[in-house]
């Protein structure tokens, strides 16, 4: 597994990350945590919840007991205020039984918080950062001028934003953007919702940003084996593949 580091966070993550908001569609609690032990077991520390689905916090926490300090975990609120963020972290600290978030991440499609303003919620979490409580700040978001507005705001360490083959030239812009304000990129919705069944052709498309971190929202165990398989053994990115991602992204678009 090549690990790399999450923008201005300094964080050191796998180059694959685990979507943990589909834990909750796992039959039980035990089987939740044997595809989040699978996953560290093959290399993958990097681990992203939200507290807009409390049970999987739960479920993650849960799973990553004894292996907590050799992961990283992210989660996020879309509080209103910075009392609000501070309820919200003390409780996502609770159900998942530790002490600190290394990536707390404000969720919102459309407001980007800004520091000293009325609400207080960027000044929060630069409090929660400062006292040790979370390791960086990010924002995500599916709103593209949400998105730029806080990439060039210079307050966050790392944006996450839908990012697939299927993704309009100006999501590729925004990657870039990242990439220049050394602003740590994560891909949801590798798979564009569903819509992209071939992962070696997703795979291989997001394999070729060294700045971008998938990830991928696994249910089964055989997903997360296909997806573990393509990152031992990478797609040839060769005229066949671009044409073959050339033909889905004029399918769909």
């Amino acid at each position: 597994m090549e690990f790399i580091r999450l923008g201005k966070s300094n964080l050191m993550i796998s180059r694959v990350a685990m979507g943990a908001m589909s834990l909750s569609k796992m039959k039980d609690a035990e089987s939740a945590a044997a595809l989040v032990r699978l996953a560290y077991t093959n290399g993958i520390n990097f681990f992203d919840t939200s507290r807009t689905t409390p049970d999987c916090e739960v479920l993650l926490g849960d799973a990553i007991g004894d292996i907590r300090s050799s992961v990283v975990v992210a989660t996020k609120t879309n509080a209103q205020s910075g009392a609000e963020v501070l309820s919200d972290v003390e409780t996502s600290l609770n159900v998942m039984h530790t002490d600190y978030i290394e990536l707390y991440q404000y969720e919102s499609d459309g407001f980007v918080p800004q520091l000293n303003a009325s609400d207080g919620i960027y000044n929060a979490l630069k409090n929660l950062k400062e006292n040790g409580k979370i390791k960086a700040i990010g924002f995500a978001t599916q709103d593209l001028d949400a998105a730029e507005n806080a990439v060039r705001s210079g307050y966050y360490d790392t944006l996450q934003f839908p990012f697939s083959m299927l993704s309009p030239d100006d999501t590729r812009a925004l990657v870039k953007l990242c990439e220049e304000n050394d602003v740590g990129f994560i891909a949801m919705q590798p798979l564009c919702g569903g819509l992209v069944s071939n992962i070696p052709l997703a795979f291989g498309f997001l394999h070729q940003y060294e700045n971008v971190i998938p990830l991928w929202g696994v249910e089964s165990e055989e997903e997360l084996n296909q997806v573990l398989y393509f990152n031992e053994h990478p797609p040839v990115i060769d005229e066949k593949f671009q044409e073959d991602v050339e033909h889905l992204r004029q399918f769909f678009n």
